[in-house]
């Protein structure tokens, strides 16, 4: 495992945990917690690309946590990412702060479909996925309720773009840990804040 470098100022054992729907602002987020002070879990595999110039901050062990989560015990008081259909695979064994990230569903899958036609790939049906999108964070939402091991953080991407000391406040809060707030704003680029939803505006 390839951790970045970074303060120490975790000061508990539970694991952080960033998700939410693919291309929702969680590498964002990850880029944010990394300038505030804990330390992220990270191999470098997946590179920074014009879709993410910034960087996606993944961790491959995390995609195939279906199959082996020996690695998860190293994780404690760290973060990682993974994607929000993946949070069924996280074992009870553990204590977990999650933060998930909320966009737009209609600015996400804006979002995908550029990145796949960028790659030359063809994407699903839009109004099929919008469905599948809604189907799946419901039934997700459900069960977070049900998991006395998770304690779960909602962050806007919008509300993160647009009040970054705010939300980054919020999120250490959350937390209980001390982190760098201003350093965590820093890492907002409105900018790269592209697909956006002019009717949401």
């Amino acid at each position: 495992m390839s951790d970045s470098k970074g303060m120490d100022v975790t000061s508990n054992n539970d694991i952080i945990v960033v998700s939410g729907l693919p291309r929702s602002g969680t590498s964002l987020m990850m880029q944010m917690l990394q300038n505030g002070g804990v330390e992220v879990v990270t191999d470098q595999v997946r590179t920074a690309d014009p879709d993410n110039p910034l960087g996606y901050l993944e961790y491959e062990a995390v995609k195939e946590i279906g199959k082996d989560a020996s690695w998860l015990p190293q994780t404690r008081g760290k973060a990682f990412k993974m994607i929000s259909l993946l949070i069924y695979h996280l074992p009870p064994t553990e204590r977990y702060r999650i933060l998930f990230m909320e966009r737009d569903p209609e600015e996400v899958l804006r979002s995908q479909e550029a990145m796949l036609r960028r790659l030359k790939r063809s994407a699903a049906p839009h109004a099929e996925m919008l469905e599948s999108y809604r189907i799946h964070l419901e039934h997700l939402d459900a069960w977070l309720k049900t998991r006395s091991d998770m304690t779960v953080l909602r962050v806007e991407y919008k509300n993160l773009v647009e009040q970054p000391g705010v939300q980054s406040k919020r999120i250490s809060d959350f937390l209980g840990l001390s982190l760098d707030v201003d350093r965590m704003s820093s890492a907002v680029d409105p900018a790269l804040y592209r697909n956006r939803n002019q009717s949401m505006t």
